[in-house]
C-alpha cells in the first residue's frame, strides 16, 4: 500500500428536512387542527481514528464526503427521519486543518477517537409545533437548516517513541530492519527510503517501543529540499532521536559536520526539536579504518554529554546495547522520570 501523509477534501454535512404544513382531515372530526410533523436532522461528517490504518490513501481517491439529508416532516404528526452521518476513518496521529485559514480543528491521537468536522443542519418545525390557544391553525412551518460545508487538509504525523535520523544512506533502513520486523527498501543509492517506516522493537523480557525510520535529511531540508518538510513533521511527536552517523570514507563527509547539519535543520524546522534528547549511533564500524574514526568521535560527543554507541547495521555489532539503552530511556520518559 502507498504511504500518503497529506490529503485535501471537501465535506458537507446533511441539510435538515423541512417541516410540514398539514391539517387533520377525518370524517366526523371537524376542524381537526394542524398535524404537520418536524423535519429530520441531517447527518454529521465525523472523523474517527483507526489503529489498523497507516496511511491517508483513501482520502487521495475520494475527495467529497456528504452527510445524508434529513427527511421532510409529514402529515398525521409524522416526523422526518434523521440523516445518516458520514464517518471518515483515518490513522491515529492525524491532524485536520481548515484549508483556507490553517486553523487546527482536531489532533487525533487515540484509537477510536472521534470529532465532528461538519455539523448537520437541524430539521424545521412543522405547523403542529406552532399551534397555541390563540393561534389554532398556523399555516406555516420552518425550512430545514443547511449543514456546514468546509474544505479541509489532513496531515498524518506518525506516532512513534523513537525516530532514527541522519543523512541519506547512513544505514537507517538496515538498522530498523535488524532491530524490528519492519521491511523497508534497502539499496546503495541516495534517498532509497521515500516514506517513513514504523517498527516495533522488543527489549528485555516484556519491554518494547515503536521506532520510525525517517528518510534521509540534507542541508535545506527545512525548506523542503529532498522532501525535507514532509519528513521532518514525523519527528515532532517522538520522545527520543537516534542520530545515525556514517563512518565509511566513501561519503567524503565528516560525521561531525553531518551531525551539525542535521541538527541545524531540526532547529530551523521546529525550535523544540533542537532540545529533543538524542543518542548517537556510529554506524558501519565493520569497515576498515572506522575504529580509529570512532575513537575520535567518542571524545567529541562525550564533551557534549551525548551517549554514543558504535554499531554495525550489517553485522549487528552493538545493536543490543543500543536497543537496551534506548528502551530503558523511553520507559523512563513514559513514566515521567526524565
Amino acid at each position: 500500500m502507498n504511504f500518503i501523509d497529506e490529503a485535501k477534501i471537501y465535506v458537507k454535512a446533511g441539510d435538515g428536512g423541512r417541516g410540514c404544513i398539514s391539517f387533520r382531515r377525518e370524517k366526523f372530526v371537524p376542524k381537526g387542527g394542524p398535524d404537520g410533523g418536524n423535519g429530520g436532522r441531517g447527518g454529521d461528517v465525523l472523523v474517527r481514528a483507526e489503529a489498523r490504518m497507516t496511511s491517508l490513501i483513501d482520502l487521495r481517491y475520494r475527495k467529497h464526503y456528504k452527510g445524508e439529508r434529513g427527511e421532510h416532516g409529514m402529515g398525521s404528526g409524522c416526523h422526518g427521519k434523521n440523516g445518516m452521518p458520514v464517518i471518515i476513518k483515518v490513522p491515529v496521529g492525524t491532524i485536520v486543518k481548515e484549508l483556507s485559514t490553517g486553523d487546527v480543528l482536531c489532533d487525533i491521537t487515540k484509537d477510536g477517537e472521534e470529532f465532528v468536522l461538519a455539523k448537520a443542519g437541524r430539521g424545521g418545525k412543522g405547523n403542529a409545533h406552532f399551534a397555541t390557544a390563540t393561534r389554532q391553525a398556523p399555516r406555516f412551518a420552518q425550512p430545514g437548516e443547511p449543514g456546514e460545508e468546509k474544505e479541509l487538509k489532513f496531515e498524518l504525523k506518525l506516532l512513534a517513541d523513537v525516530a532514527i535520523i541522519g543523512f541519506p544512506n547512513a544505514g537507517k533502513s538496515t538498522l530498523i530492519s535488524h532491530i524490528s520486523h519492519a521491511k523497508p527498501k534497502i539499496a546503495d543509492y541516495p534517498f532509497t527510503t521515500l516514506v517513513p517506516h514504523l517498527g516495533v522493537v522488543k527489549f528485555g523480557e516484556f519491554g518494547g517501543f515503536v521506532v520510525a525510520d525517517i528518510p534521509g535529511l540534507i542541508q535545506g531540508a527545512h525548506e523542503g529540499k529532498g522532501l525535507g518538510t514532509r519528513f521532518l513533521k514525523h519527528i515532532e511527536r517522538t520522545r527520543l532521536l537516534v542520530h545515525l552517523l556514517d563512518l565509511s570514507p566513501e561519503t567524503g563527509r565528516d560525521p561531525k559536520d553531518d551531525f551539525k547539519v542535521v541538527n541545524k535543520e531540526l532547529k530551523l524546522f521546529n525550535n523544540e526539536l533542537a532540545d529533543r534528547p538524542q543518542v548517537v549511533a556510529l554506524n558501519k564500524t565493520d569497515i576498515a579504518g572506522a575504529k580509529e574514526k570512532s575513537a575520535k568521535l567518542l571524545k567529541f560527543f562525550s564533551s557534549k554529554c551525548i551517549k554514543v554507541f558504535p554499531v554495525s547495521s550489517v553485522t549487528g555489532a552493538g545493536l543490543k546495547e543500543l536497543v537496551d539503552f534506548v528502551g530503558e530511556r523511553v520507559e523512563k520518559m513514559k513514566q515521567g522520570k526524565e
